[in-house]
């Protein structure tokens, strides 16, 4: 008996195919090509206007390499055939956390936003789909977002699901506060990385005369506007910044916010605020200065800058796969320290004379790395605000340290859960000791073994397990890599052109 797929159930259905359609680089010839049917037919199931066979569905699914039919997003794996040397080129991506913060900049401007080179994963899809679900206008070309708001946001018809799937969603309370006295929003979710709270955004955005109320399942938001001065942030987090940010740019007198984050996504977010207009002083530094503007009204084009993340793991992956391997456009200034402390660990590297970025402003090196052997360092690592060690670089040492001759004492004080996800290294062949939630002990070099894994809900625990599984001879499959799709694009794809021998693997 043949089954298919309901109209309604069809239109979204088919909005996934094309969204992951596009992310493969497809168009729907070459996509109809390889499941058996015409371009009209794909066309036509993207717009939800032919029901799908399940059969079809399956086809569909091994063609873009994901499971259409799991209830949930998520339940695709990657198999490892590891312990090879990789070689040739690889360029660094844009990131994740740079492109969640310019889409949320976005709605302070009532005309069109251009963004280039944005990336194709999961977080920036689900921002979009909200954006989408309250009337925004959203349209890729190639990997260009154009951006068009209504005239007003229709928040009751706000996308629940994809909201809750990303916690850049309390990135919208700083430019919505222009629009709305009283408005809510769905609660946020994203990597599970033990408890975040949003006093910080409560204390920052209440000098705007903004209350912030958190239920169950939403965030209520009140706003009777007031002059706002100084700021002095609760914490220098990224996000709280960023919402600070949004909650000036709309204002003429000048405001500083103090212990503000500087890292890069916060800088992508303030060189982005002064193309709209809005004067901004100390960027890159902890204390910042707006002049802002009373409206946002123009057309706008911003290339999005490099991710040091990006960067990072492919460091991480010559180190643990003694490769060489030569990493274009890596932005220095968010590496250095990470660069010296594995200098000093006895890291070779070559390095690039600086040149600029698109925006005009990030300087990149390009990096050739050399099979080496590193010791361990003395010292404790951990990291800090810009600019230290990155937030998000530090968990790239753990399986380092795998690799490295003598023991390595990581303290990652940020988040409660993350240092015991670092223990799943065990199940790979690393020695750990886990002093307590935020230290762990790690003892090297062991050798690496080949195992089957779940992959861990947060992305950065996620990627160190697919990089020991690099490293590990024989065959690893690693499941539910949805957490990696989050912050990465086409990685997989990006690792075998390194000549890895990596592939997904669907289960249907």
């Amino acid at each position: 008996m043949l089954y298919s797929i309901s109209m309604q159930t069809d239109n979204t259905i088919g909005q996934r195919i094309a969204d992951i359609r596009e992310t493969e680089g497809l168009t729907q010839a070459s996509l109809a090509k390889r499941v058996g049917t015409t371009q009209s037919a794909i066309a036509r199931i993207e717009s939800g206007k032919q029901n799908i066979s399940a059969d079809m569905l399956k086809k569909i699914g091994q063609a873009l390499h994901r499971n259409l039919l799991a209830a949930t997003p998520g339940s695709i794996n990657v198999r490892i055939n590891g312990g090879k040397p990789l070689s040739g080129t690889v360029e660094t991506n844009t990131s994740k956390n740079g492109a969640v913060g310019l889409l949320c900049a976005s709605l302070l401007n009532r005309g069109k936003t251009i963004l280039h080179r944005v990336p194709r994963i999961e977080e920036v899809h689900r921002i979009i789909e909200v954006l989408e679900s309250i009337g925004v206008n959203v349209k890729w070309q190639n990997n260009s977002v154009h951006i068009q708001p209504p005239a007003e946001f229709n928040l009751k018809q706000i996308d629940v699901e994809a909201a809750r799937k990303t916690r850049s969603i309390v990135m919208f309370i700083g430019p919505l506060i222009h629009r709305f006295r009283d408005f809510s929003l769905p609660q946020s979710g994203g990597c599970k990385l033990g408890s975040r709270t949003i006093q910080p955004h409560l204390y920052a955005l209440e000098h705007f005369g903004v209350a912030i109320t958190a239920h169950s399942d939403t965030f209520h938001i009140t706003t009777k506007p007031q002059t706002a001065h100084e700021i002095i942030l609760y914490e220098s987090g990224d996000t709280v910044t960023e919402n600070a940010l949004f909650a000036a740019a709309l204002h003429p007198d000048p405001i500083t916010i103090k212990y503000a984050s500087a890292n890069y996504m916060v800088q992508e977010v303030c060189h982005f605020l002064q193309l709209l207009g809005v004067e901004i002083e100390g960027i890159g530094t902890t204390t910042l200065t707006i002049r802002g503007t009373t409206t946002i009204n123009q057309t706008v084009e911003y290339t999005l800058s490099e991710d040091p993340t990006d960067t990072m793991f492919f460091l991480a992956t010559a180190i643990v796969t003694r490769s060489p391997l030569t990493i274009t456009r890596c932005p220095i200034e968010f590496l250095e320290l990470e660069l010296l402390k594995l200098k000093k660990m006895g890291f070779q590297y070559q390095q690039s004379e600086s040149y600029l970025s698109h925006n005009g402003h990030t300087r990149l090196i390009d990096i050739t790395t050399e099979p080496s052997q590193l010791q361990s360092l003395h010292e404790k690592i951990y990291a800090r605000p810009y600019p230290g060690l990155n937030i998000d670089n530090l968990p790239f040492f753990a399986v380092i340290a795998t690799q490295t001759d003598g023991q390595t004492l990581i303290h990652d004080w940020v988040y409660e859960k993350r240092a015991i996800y670092f223990t799943e290294l065990d199940k790979l062949g690393a020695e750990t000791v886990l002093a307590d939630p935020h230290r762990i002990y790690i003892t090297g070099a062991t050798p690496l073994r080949a195992t089957e894994l779940i992959c861990p809900p947060a992305l950065r625990p996620a990627t160190i397990i697919l990089i020991a599984m690099l490293g590990a001879p024989g065959e690893s499959l690693l499941r539910n890599v949805y957490s990696i799709n989050r912050g990465y694009e086409k990685l997989v794809e990006r690792l075998q052109q390194l000549g890895a021998d990596i592939d997904y693997v669907s289960e249907f």
